[in-house]
Order: C-alpha cells, then structure tokens, then sequence
C-alpha cells in the first residue's frame, strides 16, 4: 500500500475513533436527562403550531417564554387541585367512616356483621373491640413509618420540582431555537432532501395526533365519569370528572384511581346496585375508551396498521413508560417509513411508455 493511502487509512480510523469516544463521552453526559429532554422535545412538537402563529407577532424569545409558561400554568394547577380535592374529599370518607364505625351503620354494620360471622365458626379470632384496638395500633405504626419517610417524601418532592425546572428550560430553548435545530436536523440525516422532508413532517404529525390523542381520552374518561357519578347520586361529580381526566394521564392504573375505590366505598356502604353499576360502566366503558379512541384518532395520521399501532403503544409504554406512548408509534412509524422508502429505492424505475413516440408498423 502507497505510504499515501496509509496515511489516509490511519487518519481516517483515528477521525472515526475520535468521533465514536466523544458520541460516547456525549452519551454519558446526556443519559441522566434523557426522561427530560424527551418531554421537552414532545411539548416543544406539540407546541408547534401554537409557536408558528405567535412568533411572527411577538418574536421567538417571547414565543418560547410564553409557551413555556403556559406549560407551567397547565401543569401546576391541576397537580395543586387534584392534590387538595383528595385531601378533601378523602378526610371526608375517613370521618363518615369513623362515624359509622361508632354508630355501627355503613361498612361498620358490614365489618361488625362479617366479623361476628367469622367469630362464630373461629372461636380463636379476637373480638370486634380488639380487632378495632389493633387496626388502630397498626394505623398508627403507619403514621410513624410516614412521619420517618417525611425526609424521603421531601427528597422526591425536590427532585421533581428539579427535573421540571430542567424539562421547561430545555423546552425554552428548543422553542426559541427551533428554526436553527430543524436546519440542523436536515443537514445531519442521512437520506435525500425529500426523504428528510418527509420524516421530518411524519414525525411532528405522530408526535402531535399522539398527545392530542392522549388528552381527548383523558377528557372523555373524565366526561363520563362525571356523568356517571352525577347519575348515581355521588357529591360534587364534576371535581370527580376533573380529577379522574387529569389522574387518566397516570400510565397502568389512570382513571381507576378514582371509580375503582368510589365503587367499593358504594358496596360497603350498602349501596350494591350503585357499586356493581360503577364498576361496569369503569371496565367496560371507562377502561375501554383508551383501546378504542387512541387508534382510531391516531390510525390516519400514522398511515399504520391498527394492529401495529396497539402493539407499539404497549410495547412503548412497557420499554420507555408513560413517555413511550408517544415514542412507541413514532418509532414503529419511521421504520415503516424508511424501510418503505429503502424498497422504494432499490426496486428498479419503471419507464412509463411515452404516447406521442411513434411505432415503426410493418409494411403490408
């Protein structure tokens, strides 16, 4: 080999070398913000076209501070009226349930009877009274272990309030810098200037149908259980409605936080129809709104099987949690897109038979 090729051989694998040591090196330093810079880059998609109409009248700088305090506002106050509402209302079942206990109506005639039940075929179990004595001696080694884990409690308050201080500011200057970022994201893939185009728009149309998608279901399950608990005669069924759409948002159990306890509060109160009707219209209607809404909003947006498109979102919130379903369909989207485009490429051009050429005809 010329000594000119194998100095360019030798600074070509040092070039390379170096590269793939500084995308670890980079790698490391970027790992423990990954949750938050893939927040901030949903919002910041999500927030797009809000972004667009604002910074022609009011300048990129004030278009990302308002945005970002837009997020704050719909982040803060729900987390602070969910948080009051069950203090609230869950001092309030604690207190009707003291009562009944006492006077021995609700569950406490349901607990007293079950128990005497138990009692009579298990001589050996305790009596109600102690029975009593023991669940309030062992509520209070919770409250002890609780007030221990106070620092704990504290710890992960802080720690929130610190990685959505680092999601809005990293949201900040993704909005105020977005132009320069697109233009970087086309210069840096590695596909044709259409291709690019086309990703580019496939994955900000994905990203936007799925936290539209996710805020209608949360909307919707949120309609109907205020609905359904207006009908069965539960107090102030709008707040429930309001903190069951903001508590859907929670991955796994989401609105079940709510109707599930309501249901069996119901039962034990002596209230089976109620109850039994709650948890019917919670599993079959309520739980269902997610696996029926999501892939019929998403499906035309996605361009995906509805098939592939449920697999992802399990798949997704599974690997990546509750961010997953958003990263879930858009990965599984940009496959299909370039494996697509890859057989696209390499099928061989069809030549469309040109209609004014002439055909030589045999002479007769």
């Amino acid at each position: 080999m010329p000594p000119e090729r194998e100095t360019e051989v030798l600074s070509r694998g040092v070039f390379v070398g170096t590269m793939l040591l500084l995308a670890y090196l980079a790698y490391q330093i970027v790992a423990p913000f990954l949750f938050q810079i893939g927040w901030a880059v949903v919002l910041a998609v999500a927030l797009a076209p809000l972004q667009e109409r604002l910074r022609k009248r009011v300048g990129p700088t004030r278009t990302a501070l308002l945005l970002t305090l837009l997020v704050v506002v719909l982040l803060v106050i729900p987390f602070v009226f969910v948080v009051s509402a069950l203090v609230q209302q869950g001092g309030q079942a604690v207190a009707t349930l003291e009562d009944q206990l006492r006077r021995q109506g609700g569950p406490g005639a349901w607990l007293d009877a079950g128990w005497s039940w138990l009692r009579a075929r298990l001589p050996l179990l305790p009596t109600r009274d102690e029975m009593l004595a023991k669940l309030a001696s062992g509520m209070g080694g919770v409250a002890s272990y609780m007030a221990g884990q106070a620092g704990n409690l504290l710890k992960g308050v802080m720690t929130f309030v610190l990685k959505l201080v680092i999601t809005l500011g990293i949201l900040f200057f993704l909005l105020r810098d977005a132009e320069v970022f697109k233009a970087a994201l086309r210069r840096l893939l590695p596909f044709g200037r259409e291709q690019n185009e086309r990703l580019l728009t496939l994955t900000s149309d994905l990203v936007s149908a799925s936290v539209t998608a996710t805020l209608t279901i949360a909307a919707l399950q949120g309609l109907i259980a205020g609905i359904t608990l207006a009908v069965l005669g539960i107090e102030a069924p709008a707040v429930w409605g309001v903190v069951t759409s903001i508590l859907a948002l929670v991955p796994v159990v989401g609105s079940a936080i709510v109707w599930l306890p309501t249901a069996l509060w119901l039962i034990l109160s002596g209230s089976a129809v109620k109850g039994v009707a709650l948890l019917l219209v919670g599993a079959l209607v309520i739980g269902n709104v997610d696996n029926l809404v999501r892939p019929w909003l998403m499906a035309g947006t996605a361009r995906m099987n509805t098939l592939v498109l449920l697999v992802s979102l399990m798949g997704g919130v599974s690997a990546f949690g509750f961010i997953g379903i958003v990263l879930g369909p858009l990965v599984a989207a940009l496959l299909t897109a370039l494996a697509g485009s890859y057989l696209l490429a390499s099928s061989p051009p069809t030549v469309a038979p040109d209609p004014a050429a002439k055909v030589d005809r045999p002479v007769e």
